[in-house]
């Protein structure tokens, strides 16, 4: 699906849910994308059990949420707040995407392996707390707007 060229190794580990199994050695992780299937109440579900299991250091620029199925909204059984509250509550960035279109899907993994490499230290002069702050809107709606 997508193709970078990389000074680094790219590892990406999928789980369904946390915590991990303990008894596995594994790489350090970087990033954790929670994505929440905008179709799916299990997926929001899973996703709020499994946060009880990241440590606090975590969200502080190295938590995103990944909304799918935002393109067919008729069909969401969560409402797009839901998940904005969501993130807005752990401080940390959502991006929406509609997997189903190719174009939607590269680009959006290209803007987490972007993410992903800030996060790891490897794009000099900023860090993944800085770029949480580049990531929060200035529109953003405070917890007493929604």
């Amino acid at each position: 699906m997508l193709r970078e060229d990389c000074a680094s190794q790219l590892n990406v580990h999928l789980a369904k849910s946390l915590p991990l199994p303990s008894n596995v050695t594994r790489p350090r992780i970087d990033l954790i994308v929670f994505v929440v299937n905008l179709h799916s109440k299990y997926s929001l579900q899973n996703v709020e059990e499994s946060l009880r299991h990241v440590d606090a250091s975590f969200f502080l620029g190295k938590v995103c949420f990944l909304a799918t199925g935002a393109g067919q909204e008729s069909r969401c059984s969560i409402h797009h707040n839901t998940v904005v509250t969501l993130a807005h509550t752990y401080r940390s960035p959502l991006l929406f995407c509609d997997l189903k279109m190719e174009d939607f899907r590269v680009t959006m993994a290209q803007r987490l392996v972007r993410m992903l490499q800030i996060c790891a230290g490897h794009t000099p002069g900023i860090s993944a707390l800085s770029l949480l702050s580049l990531l929060q809107s200035p529109e953003s709606p405070s917890l007493e707007d929604l």
